[in-house]
């Protein structure tokens, strides 16, 4: 697959970024290399290779999920301009 100017230009606009009509040249062949790069990693076989989170054999650390309050309420409304019954108060928006 080949990008060309026209087409780094409508990239450029999907992505919302501004590109100079003399930089098109050299962002096509920044997407050409990076696609050329992508078809060289298709190449390898992968089959029957686990996937890894390191480089050296070893099991992710876990933690028991339970869920908490924080036990952070006073410390958390102390901050607040203005606090009410354990909860923060913010003025009335809607009559």
């Amino acid at each position: 697959m080949s990008i060309d100017t026209e087409t780094a230009r409508r990239v450029a606009k999907l992505a919302r970024i501004k590109v100079e009509d003399d930089a098109l040249p050299a962002l096509a062949q920044e997407f050409n290399d990076i696609l050329g790069f992508i078809e060289q990693l298709n190449e390898v076989d992968v089959e029957g290779i686990e996937p890894m989170t390191s480089v050296t054999p070893m099991r992710l650390k876990r933690r028991k999920d339970g869920v908490t309050d924080g036990n952070q309420q006073d410390k958390i409304l102390a901050n607040a301009p203005d606090a009410r019954e354990g909860f923060f108060a913010v003025p009335k928006v809607v009559e």
